[in-house]
């Protein structure tokens, strides 16, 4: 069996990897650029299912996706030597005056659920991360949420799938999904080259509506920027991720830190604005005065890629069978792909190899 997987982000390298692990004797990767060179390793690595979850259904989901990163973290070390960053730093949520109604009944169903959470006041969360703002009055603590660090992960996952005998093609651009007799059945490499397979997995991110033959009845992927600074703490203070609405800090634990991040409707655009870093920089410092302190390290952008819906929030990430046969879908993640990397590639990599033949 021949698998062919549209992109070499931690989607693509992830589900060729579990495909090989069940078995499936030729699986090439296609990206046409750097493997990993999108919103995988740009992104901040954190593993919130706690505090992303929109509903008891999500939250599920979610903890089972963060629980797996433990042995997975492990399994990936244990085969290329490559630590991908996994702790459980735990996180705080800042409440605001507003929400602490809200907050109080969110803490209720999630133990309810048998997990750890907790509400409390400003000085316990001080006693957590000395180094919050004197002006936060109460938070949410989750004590179970985590971290990788995503860099690390694609390396890990690039080395893996190498190993696995998996065929990672830079530099090839899709041009278009073949199809015959109403089932995909390969790809046009620069409208030149002919590359057939009995399943294709669809794990472009954001350009995953962009590539040509894509159903037209799958709900539109698109793009939405996110601009991320790093800083250095020396020493090292901060040791909790910190959410503050959509600002975050994500410390590593060796004196870097994580910002971010904005979320913009701008297209493709990946430029790196003022406005943008100022509004970064400001809410990283309002939730951790000291990082004024920090040394400015870098800044780069992302494209988180969002399924579109009729009002404008984010629609489920596009996971597994698609409505035209042999094509199959790991896309669509938005903030939380990397939470949810292996998981869907486990989800992937069970309906491509259940899948009947052709």
């Amino acid at each position: 069996m021949r698998v062919v997987v549209v992109g070499a982000g931690v989607m693509g390298c992830g589900t060729a990897l579990e495909l090989k692990a069940r078995g499936v004797s030729d699986v090439i990767v296609l990206e046409r650029a750097v493997p990993g060179a999108e919103a995988s390793s740009a992104a901040a690595g954190m593993l919130a299912a706690q505090i992303e979850s929109r509903d008891d259904a999500e939250l599920d989901g979610y903890v089972a996706a963060r629980e797996a990163y433990a042995n997975w973290a492990a399994s990936l070390r244990e085969l290329t030597g490559v630590d991908i960053g996994y702790r459980r730093s735990g996180a705080l949520s800042i409440v605001s005056p507003e929400g602490l109604d809200a907050a109080r009944r969110l803490v209720d169903s999630q133990r309810a659920r048998g997990l750890r959470a907790e509400l409390i006041d400003g000085t316990a969360a001080r006693m957590v991360e000395p180094e919050l703002a004197s002006g936060v009055m109460h938070a949410l603590h989750f004590s179970d949420e985590a971290q990788v660090d995503p860099p690390q992960l694609l390396r890990a996952l690039s080395v893996a799938t190498s190993r696995a005998g998996v065929v990672i093609r830079g530099g090839s651009t899709v041009s278009m999904l073949l199809t015959e007799g109403g089932r995909c059945v390969g790809v046009s490499l620069d409208g030149r080259e002919i590359l057939r397979a009995d399943a294709v997995v669809l794990a472009a991110g954001s350009w995953s509506s962009l590539v040509p033959g894509v159903p037209d009845e799958l709900p539109r992927v698109r793009p939405v920027r996110g601009q991320l600074l790093m800083l250095e703490e020396r020493p090292a203070r901060l040791g909790s991720i910190v959410f503050s609405g959509h600002a975050y800090v994500v410390p590593r634990g060796d004196g870097r830190v994580v910002c971010g991040a904005t979320m913009e409707h701008v297209g493709h655009r990946r430029e790196l604005t003022a406005a943008g870093i100022h509004t970064v920089l400001g809410n990283s410092i309002a939730i951790a005065p000291r990082l004024g302190e920090a040394e400015f390290v870098r800044a780069w952008s992302n494209f988180r890629p969002q399924v579109a819906t009729s009002d404008g929030s984010p629609g489920a990430p596009l996971v597994g069978r698609s409505p035209l046969p042999g094509l199959f879908l790991a896309t669509g993640h938005h903030r939380n792909g990397i939470l949810l990397a292996k998981v869907t590639a486990d989800t992937v990599a069970n309906a491509v190899t259940a899948a009947p033949p052709r």
